[in-house]
C-alpha cells in the first residue's frame, strides 16, 4: 500500500513537473510578472530601510517612461555581461575538449576498472562524483559500465549502477576539482550580491574546501548504504538470460594518452607552484597576497588551459586528433552542448536585471531578513530550513543553474542582511540541490536511469528508481547537514578567503 501512495504521489509529481512550461519560458514570464509588479508595488509605494545604511529603498515602475527606454537599449547588454556566460563558456572550451578527445571517459573506466573488489564500490561512487567535472559523461557511461562491472563480479547489476548514480547525481555538489558548476554557481551568486554590495566578489572556489570534504562523506555514505541497504534488498541477481558485456580496458594507446596527459597536469602543477610559493611570485596579488591571486581569481582561466591542454595531448597521443581542424572541431562539439543554457541565459538575465532595476529583490530581503529574524531561529535552523526548501524546488524544477538563477536574487540579500556571506547560502543551496537529484523525476537524466534499470529488470519503473535510492537521498541529507553543522560550529572557511559571517 505505500508503494502504490508513494508511486501515485510520485506520478502527480511528474505530471506537474511536465506541465511546467521549458526552464527559459518560466523565466521569460517571470521577467514580466517583474514588470507588472513593480508596476502595482511603486503604486502603493512599497519601500524597505537598509538596515546598515539606513538607505530608503523604493520600488521602481520598470514600466514607466524611464524604465521602458532602459529595457530596450540595455537588454542586449543584460545578456553579454551576465557574469555566468563567458565564465561557463571559457570553462566549457577546455573541458570540452578533454572530454571530446576522450580523456575523461578513459580516466574514469581506468579508475573503476583497475580497482581491488574490496574498494569497487567505493571507487564507482567516487568516481561518480568526479565525473561531474564534464557534464553527462557519468550518466552517459560510468551508470551502465558499473552495472556491467558488478553483474561481471556476480554481483546485482542494478546495485552497481544505484551506487555509480548516487556518485553522480547525489553528489553533484562534491568534487575534489572545480568543474563547470563551481563558476556558473558563483556568477550567480555574485550577481545577487551586487544587490546589497556591488564590490562583493564571490569566487569559484568559494566552496572548495568544503566540497572536498564532501566528496569522501558522500563516498563513504555512498559505499555503506549500497553494501548494506541496497544489496541486502535487491539480493542474488539470475543473470542466465542476460547478455554478458565484456568490459572494455584500456588500449596501448589509452594508456600512453593519459600517461602524457598526466605528465601536462604535473608540469602545469609545478609552475603554478613556482608561480605562487614564493613570497615575491609572479602568480601572487598585490603585496604578495594569495587571496588575490589571479589562481583564484582566474581559475576559470586555468581550468580552460589546464583541462584544454591535457585534452590535446591525449587527442593527439590516441589519434583523434590529428591537426588543428580536428581541435576546433572538438571545441565546437563542446559549446553544442551549451546552445540549451545560452537561449535559458538570455531569458535569465533579463530576469535578474529586473528584479535588480526594480529594487523588489533589495526590499523582499530586507523585509524577509526581518522576519527571520523577529523568529529568533539562529544559524543552524536556519540552513536546515533552506536545505531542506532548495531540496523540495529541486523536485518540481530540474536545471541547478536555473533554480539559483531564480532563488539567489532573494536568499543571498536575505542572509547578508542577517550577516552570513553569500558563499554559506550558495553552499546550503547545493546541498538541497543534490540531495533530491537521485530521486526528482524532473531531473535530466530521470528517464535515462529508468531505461538502464529496465534492462535488468523489464518491471522497473519511476518506483523502482525512487525506491531504491531513497536510502542514499535521506543518508546524504543527514550526513551534510551534520557535516555543515560541524563546520559552522567550528567556523571553518569554506573556501580560500570564503568565510561564514560577513
Amino acid at each position: 500500500m505505500a508503494k502504490n501512495f508513494a508511486d501515485k504521489a510520485l506520478n502527480v509529481i511528474e505530471r506537474v513537473g511536465n506541465a511546467l512550461p521549458h526552464p527559459a519560458t518560466l523565466f521569460g514570464i517571470f521577467a514580466l510578472i517583474i514588470l507588472v509588479l513593480s508596476a502595482i508595488l511603486s503604486a502603493f509605494g512599497v519601500s524597505a530601510v537598509h538596515p546598515g545604511t539606513d538607505e530608503t529603498y523604493e520600488v521602481i515602475n520598470l514600466l514607466s517612461r524611464d524604465g521602458l527606454h532602459r529595457i530596450l537599449e540595455e537588454m542586449v547588454t543584460n545578456f553579454t555581461s551576465f557574469a555566468p556566460l563567458g565564465i561557463v563558456i571559457v570553462a566549457m572550451l577546455g573541458i570540452g575538449l578533454a572530454e571530446n578527445s576522450g580523456l575523461i571517459a578513459a580516466i574514469i573506466r581506468s579508475l573503476v576498472i583497475y580497482s581491488p573488489e574490496r574498494l569497487l564500490t567505493f571507487i564507482i561512487v567516487l568516481a561518480g562524483i568526479l565525473s561531474n567535472v564534464a557534464s553527462s559523461v557519468g550518466y552517459v557511461l560510468l551508470v551502465p559500465l558499473a552495472a556491467t562491472i558488478f553483474l561481471a563480479l556476480g554481483r546485482h547489476p542494478i546495485a552497481g549502477m544505484a551506487a555509480a548514480f548516487a556518485g553522480v547525481s547525489g553528489g553533484y555538489s562534491a568534487n575534489l576539482v572545480l568543474g563547470t558548476i563551481d563558476p556558473l554557481l558563483a556568477g550567480l551568486s555574485q550577481e545577487a550580491a551586487k544587490l546589497v554590495d556591488p564590490a562583493y566578489l564571490v569566487n569559484p572556489t568559494a566552496n572548495y574546501y568544503f566540497m572536498i570534504v564532501s566528496t569522501f562523506l558522500i563516498a563513504g555514505l555512498g559505499t555503506w548504504i549500497t553494501e548494506k541497504i541496497i544489496v541486502p534488498r535487491l539480493g542474488k541477481y539470475d543473470a542466465t538470460n542476460t547478455d554478458m558485456e565484456e568490459v572494455e580496458r584500456l588500449s596501448p594507446l589509452e594508456k600512453k594518452g593519459i600517461k602524457r596527459s598526466l605528465w601536462v597536469l604535473l608540469g602545469l602543477v609545478a609552475l603554478i607552484l613556482i608561480g605562487i610559493i614564493p613570497e615575491n611570485g609572479i602568480l601572487r596579488g598585490e603585496g604578495g597576497d594569495l587571496l588575490t591571486s589571479p589562481v583564484l581569481s582566474g581559475v576559470v582561466a586555468i581550468i580552460f588551459i589546464v583541462a584544454g591542454l591535457m585534452g590535446l595531448v591525449y587527442g593527439v597521443a590516441v589519434g583523434k586528433y590529428k591537426n588543428d581542424s580536428d581541435v576546433m572541431k572538438g571545441m565546437s562539439e563542446s559549446m553544442k552542448s551549451l546552445s540549451n543554457y545560452l537561449v535559458l541565459v538570455f531569458f535569465a538575465a533579463q530576469f535578474v536585471e529586473y528584479f535588480n532595476w526594480s529594487n523588489i529583490g533589495i526590499v523582499l530581503a530586507i523585509d524577509g531578513a526581518e522576519f527571520i529574524k523577529s523568529l529568533s531561529l539562529g544559524l543552524i535552523p536556519l540552513v536546515i530550513l533552506f536545505v531542506i526548501f532548495s531540496g523540495m524546488i529541486n523536485l518540481v524544477m530540474g536545471s541547478a543553474s536555473a533554480k539559483w538563477a531564480l532563488l539567489a536574487p532573494i536568499f543571498i540579500p536575505m542572509f547578508m542582511f542577517l550577516g552570513y556571506t553569500p558563499e554559506l547560502t550558495q553552499v546550503v543551496y547545493r546541498i538541497g540541490d543534490s540531495v533530491t537529484n537521485i530521486i526528482s523525476p524532473m531531473m535530466s537524466f530521470f528517464a535515462l536511469i529508468i531505461v538502464y534499470f529496465q534492462r535488468y529488470d523489464s518491471k522497473a519503473g519511476i518506483g523502482t528508481l525512487v525506491a531504491t535510492m531513497l536510502p542514499y537521498s535521506v543518508m546524504f541529507f543527514i550526513g551534510w547537514i551534520i557535516l555543515l553543522i560541524i563546520w559552522l560550529l567550528m567556523g571553518w572557511p569554506l573556501g580560500p578567503g570564503a568565510g561564514i559571517h560577513l
